[in-house]
């Protein structure tokens, strides 16, 4: 996912504007049978438990959360919504993972989309709800020691496009996802390492590849490529109504309080969720505390 207000260089205008139409296109809840199978796996893989679900309002919203590890948070959060509760979200992702033609088309097919000002301002016109992770990429690919502590740095661009059309933003946090993986080397120190410099000779590393997108050396489950079957602990927070915005921008310094009113709300759900978590551990099975470890 990504940030709204970053790296915006100008797109070739025909292209985004087919991008946007095709985004608009689809109106209701994808009911491909892949995307049910993933529900399956996700509830029975994963056992999210859904906390606040009650302070969603009906209205079209910005949901805001968290950021994980391989941005599977986003898959999480989005199949448990659209499958069990029927809110239609809209992820909102980096650029670079629309490049590819069919790519795009089987991301725009499950309801996501480029997370360009113009897109969002699209959707938002339309009354769609719309998942973004201010965090970005950046926070995406966070050391271990940061895990579940948000990667914000100074973005404002999902407050001011919330703002504008007067939306209410709806922050969530989510507990699980940043430990589906163990970190063996760390992004930051990848570069300098063996794997780093054997990624180099390949072509796989370069001077170009963006260090703030550069994902650790991680392992799962047994030692394999598929995450650990950490149960997912989602949990909303109080909305923040911005509709009386809509017809005057807020200054600075009332972005960053409802920024930091956001933020807020998001730190306190990791909190409780975490909490909540350490309560249920005897819950699990054997075999769950076994690939967990």
């Amino acid at each position: 996912m990504t940030a709204l207000d970053r790296d915006n260089q100008p797109l070739e205008g025909e292209r985004l504007q087919r991008h946007i139409e095709r985004a608009l296109a689809l109106t209701e809840v994808p009911r491909s049978r892949d995307l049910q199978i993933a529900y399956q796996i996700i509830k029975r893989y994963f056992r999210p438990e859904v906390r606040g679900i009650e302070r969603i309002p009906q209205r079209p919203c910005l949901f805001v959360g968290n950021h994980s590890l391989f941005a599977l948070d986003g898959m999480v959060v989005v199949s448990i919504l659209q499958q069990q509760y029927g809110r239609f979200l809209r992820p909102l992702g980096d650029k670079f993972l629309f490049t590819h033609p069919q790519m795009e088309q089987a991301l725009l097919a499950r309801g996501a989309a480029m997370g360009h000002p113009e897109v969002c301002s699209a959707l938002m016109a339309h009354g769609r709800d719309l998942l973004v992770f201010p965090g970005g990429a950046h926070e995406a690919v966070k050391p271990n020691r940061l895990r579940y502590q948000l990667q914000w740095k100074e973005r404002f661009g999902f407050i001011r496009m919330a703002a504008q059309y007067g939306y209410t933003i709806m922050p969530f946090g989510i507990v699980g996802p940043d430990e589906f993986y163990d970190h063996l080397i760390e992004s930051e120190a990848l570069p300098d390492s063996l794997p780093g410099r054997l990624l180099r000779r390949v072509g796989l590393l370069t001077e170009d590849t963006r260090s703030d997108a550069l994902p650790p050396l991680a392992i799962g489950a047994l030692g394999t490529a598929l995450p650990k079957p950490q149960r997912c602990y989602l949990g909303f927070g109080r909305p923040v109504d911005l509709a009386a915005y809509a017809r005057r921008k807020p200054g600075k310094a009332q972005q960053r309080k409802i920024r930091d009113e956001v933020a807020g709300e998001i730190e306190e759900q990791l909190q409780a969720l975490l909490l909540l978590r350490e309560q249920q551990r005897s819950e699990n099975s054997l075999l769950r505390r076994i690939l967990t470890l």
